[in-house]
């Protein structure tokens, strides 16, 4: 019954932008270490919708803890997402987002609490746009793990005002990104992961009101000597996907991610 219940949260909960990878929860050392964790990933979605923009999205970066202190962590998170429609040629890398980010974090038991500073800019491929796209956030974060017989569950918790933005209507963001893993051999599991994210806005600026999105995935985990590969599908709503029109678009989405050890 708890496992259920666990899943069906994970389901509840699911309608998050994809967006750059979040630092995943890591338990503390014994003693300090210089570069404890690195974690890279490589993730390509096919997407279905009726919008010759929007047909394939990809990310690659990764997140290392610089230092562990044991009482927390220092972390560093880099992420570059491709956006691919077929407007030009079959592959067109229309959209370059870059997400750069750090924090300063202390556990407290199995929660962990950060304080992170983040930057996200949004470029356009092969398409005119001199004006910048951006935002500068500062806020707080908050991460957990539990177990349930062989279920984990990882939840990951934030919210940041923006210090910054240009040519965007954000004055603060909040979202919640739910994990759950449960191990069918010692090679292979089950996962659902959901994100969900809502922007509070300056409804002066754009004459609308708060945007929210997410994104649900159900997929298989496999495990190998050097690394890891899933195979997922599930559903998004994306909070103005186009950097220039500024309108939410929804897709549904299958694809692969390569993920380090």
């Amino acid at each position: 019954m708890r496992s259920s219940a666990f899943a069906l949260w994970v389901v509840l909960l699911a309608a998050g932008r994809a967006g750059a990878q979040q630092p995943v929860v890591a338990p503390a050392p014994e003693t300090p270490q210089f570069m404890s964790r690195t974690d890279f990933h490589l993730n390509a979605a096919k997407l279905t919708i009726d919008d010759q923009r929007f047909v394939w999205d990809t990310h690659f970066g990764g997140g290392l803890d610089v230092i562990d202190y044991v009482a927390g962590r220092f972390n560093v998170l880099i992420d570059y997402e491709a956006v691919l429609g077929h407007e030009f040629r079959a592959f067109d890398p229309n959209q370059g987002n870059y997400t750069l980010e750090g924090s300063l974090s202390k556990r407290f038991g199995a929660t962990e609490v950060a304080a992170v500073f983040n930057h996200l800019s949004r470029h356009l491929g092969d398409r005119p746009k001199r004006i910048p796209i951006d935002w500068n956030a500062l806020g707080l974060r908050a991460l957990r793990r539990d177990h349930v017989g062989t279920l984990s569950l990882d939840v990951v918790a934030s919210l940041a005002r923006m210090t910054k933005h240009d040519n965007l209507d954000y004055l603060w963001k909040g979202d919640v990104d739910m994990l759950a893993r449960r191990p069918m051999s010692p090679r292979a599991g089950l996962f659902a992961h959901g994100r969900a994210e809502v922007y509070g806005v300056d409804s002066a600026m754009l004459n609308r009101s708060t945007q929210a999105g997410g994104v649900f995935e159900l997929g298989v985990h496999l495990n190998g000597r050097a690394g890891a590969v899933e195979l997922f599908a599930g559903f998004e709503r994306r909070v103005d996907a186009d950097p220039l029109d500024l309108q939410p678009q929804s897709w549904g989405l299958a694809g692969f991610r390569l993920l380090s050890r």
